[in-house]
């Protein structure tokens, strides 16, 4: 595949024709969302990405820009509670949900407008939690793509060191003992500024992480730490949610999955699992050379993974 049709888009910048705006949930919680328009020719479909905890668009821009360079009509969107769209905690850095099904909820009306709104096929996306949401949402028919694209997928979490049933039960009584909404592991001494390792959990590549320290800078706004124990708890029940025998069998539409077996973060065990119980997946394993976050990989890790994207989605588009 040749990579070099791609633009050099700006990554610490929103480019020209692209546009931010706010969508309203059924209950009127006002959500961010980025669109690049359909390209000249007509579009070849279109792409809805949905990020991962903790996340903002912003640090996709490169690879929603490449899509869009291939001839997709593109959007992201924020989760609620993240990012640009609020917070459901009692302060400004801590992630918390009432229950993982709100976000699923929200995913299914912004599927339906966006949808209607825009050209087929339509393939969704999603990093991390947001591989996990969007494959939630498909598997409860809340919506219906012509194909998936899961970046380290949210199956299991690294850091479970019992049978994940144990560590529900745990987490529940954690949840239990105060405030759900508190922080369920320490971020830092000083509020929101990032731990001084956490770019070796996520990316080689120092100039793609320095971009997210970037955005938090000029949009503080972004700035988010540790998840509470409420979304710990509600995680590990999601989780187990997927794992259901005949959950993800069902699951019928293709789908391209990538993770790496090194990844602190999620569990690759649990992402290889999935794959043999999806009808039509496709998995790319990487090891040693790449972190969570394979999309703001070095280039040759970024570029392989992309490769696969582009594939999936020119067979996406011919039907």
């Amino acid at each position: 595949m040749n990579l070099a049709v791609e633009p050099v888009p700006q990554r610490r910048a929103i480019a020209d024709g692209v546009r931010e705006s706010r969508w309203q949930a059924a209950d009127g919680w006002a959500i961010r969302r980025i669109d690049w328009p359909a390209p000249a020719a007509p579009a070849k479909g279109s792409v809805l990405f949905l990020p991962g905890r903790g996340d903002f668009y912003e640090k996709y821009l490169e690879t929603l820009g490449h899509w869009a360079g291939l001839g997709w009509q593109v959007t992201a969107s924020d989760w609620r509670g993240q990012a640009g769209s609020g917070r459901l905690g009692t302060d400004k850095v801590t992630g918390h949900i009432d229950d993982f099904a709100t976000w699923v909820e929200d995913l299914g009306q912004l599927w339906r407008s966006w949808k209607a709104q825009t050209p087929g096929p339509h393939v969704l996306a999603g990093h991390s939690m947001g591989g996990h949401l969007v494959l939630r949402a498909v598997a409860e028919g809340q919506i219906d793509p012509g194909g998936l694209i899961l970046s380290a997928p949210m199956l299991g979490f690294t850091s479970s060191i019992l049978p994940d049933a144990v560590m529900h039960l745990a987490a529940k009584g954690m949840k239990a003992l105060g405030d759900p909404r508190r922080p369920a592991w320490k971020w830092s001494e000083k509020p929101g500024a990032v731990p001084a390792a956490r770019a070796h959990l996520l990316t080689h590549d120092t100039d793609r992480y320095a971009d997210e320290l970037w955005w938090r800078d000029h949009r503080p706004e972004l700035v988010m730490g540790p998840g509470s124990w409420g979304w710990v708890e509600r995680g590990y029940a999601s989780m187990r949610l997927l794992a259901a025998p005949g959950i993800l069998e069902a699951v019928r539409v293709p789908v391209l999955m990538f993770g790496t077996d090194t990844d602190k973060l999620v569990a690759w065990p649990a992402i290889a699992k999935a794959a043999t119980r999806l009808g039509d997946c496709e998995l790319l394993h990487f090891g040693i050379e790449a972190h969570h976050e394979i999309l703001r990989e070095s280039d040759p890790v970024r570029n392989r993974a992309l490769a696969a994207c582009d594939a999936f989605l020119a067979r996406i588009a011919a039907g």
